[in-house]
């Protein structure tokens, strides 16, 4: 079991149960978000401030709510944990539609004390739960941003239950290629046209997404190509045929949302606590951060505009 989930929160996520975590309203408001300015590749940061973030998700994103705080910390960022809500498996919507006695996210929105909300969209596109959450959160505080995951696809994008985990490891560039094709076409599309109609109405750049299946991909492509650092079998990333990560790939998308929410690369931070039992940890924590970091930049729905960043991963 990863070291990152207690056994409680992997029980449940397993079972598709729901689970709340609220970590209480903020406690101090935070003025502005780091600047970024291209300098040889990287971003020079002038100015940091803590972000009011609230997580509402499913299993493939909770964690980061449990992750992000000490990467922040690392950074000299005065991160705050705002709240998080969690159902398994979930639509935006399901957590939109859930009563208000239960329901940790309109709280928290409601009270204006929130910088930063990130939702987990599963499968339904467009969702009215970001819309809604949209709604709801630049009502209270129209400085609001709304950072959508973006998902690598459950099962590999294999609709029935018999795919297992160790079928993984025969995809070959190819084959990911195809998969991240589909995966744009068949779901990134439609939440793109669900961000930039929001956008409009909205009247600015509100809602951004993190494009966490590029990164997804492009460590997968690393796996292949054999130049992951203590990686050999893209299985290993994951714990289950679902697609749960481990915490390598936990780490890699946490990663991408401090890139996202902070618009600064996470390169040169010291190597996670969940990580430092991995083989050859350091090496792989930079190809972690470079590969979060290129997926962010070169994804314009992101948010976050830096010139001069390469690519590792070889895109369709």
């Amino acid at each position: 079991m990863p070291s990152f989930l207690t056994p409680r929160f992997a029980a449940l996520a397993s079972a598709g149960a729901l689970l709340f975590l609220h970590a209480g309203a903020a406690v101090s408001h935070a003025e502005g978000i780091a600047k970024t300015s291209a300098t040889t590749g990287s971003a020079a940061t002038a100015a940091i401030a803590g972000q009011r973030v609230f997580v509402c998700a499913h299993s493939f994103m909770i964690y980061t709510a449990k992750l992000l705080p000490p990467m922040a910390q690392a950074a000299g960022i005065a991160h705050v944990n705002a709240g998080q809500q969690m159902i398994g498996g979930s639509k935006v919507i399901q957590h939109w539609d859930l009563p208000d006695d239960k329901n940790r996210a309109k709280e928290a929105l409601r009270s204006g004390n929130v910088d930063v909300i990130t939702l987990s969209p599963h499968i339904l596109m467009p969702d009215p739960g970001i819309t809604n959450f949209t709604k709801l959160g630049l009502e209270k505080n129209p400085h609001l941003r709304v950072l959508l995951q973006a998902s690598w696809p459950a099962r590999d994008g294999h609709p029935e239950k018999g795919f297992q985990n160790a079928e993984r490891d025969a995809l070959t560039l190819e084959g990911l290629n195809q998969m991240r094709a589909d995966h744009r076409t068949l779901w990134l599309a439609k939440l793109e046209d669900q961000v930039r109609s929001l956008n409009t109405e909205a009247g600015h750049d509100a809602v951004h997404i993190v494009p966490v299946s590029d990164a997804v991909f492009a460590l997968r492509e690393q796996v292949i190509k054999g130049t992951a650092p203590g990686i050999s079998k893209q299985s290993a990333l994951f714990r289950d045929p679902l697609g749960h990560p481990q915490e390598v790939l936990a780490t890699l998308v946490t990663y991408c949302h401090f890139a996202t929410i902070y618009q600064r690369t996470p390169e040169g931070l010291p190597v996670p606590e969940q990580l430092k039992e991995q083989p050859q940890a350091e090496a792989l924590n930079k190809l972690l951060q470079k590969l979060a970091w290129e997926a962010v930049v070169n994804y314009p729905l992101s948010g976050v505009k830096v010139e001069g960043v390469s690519t590792t991963s070889q895109r369709s």
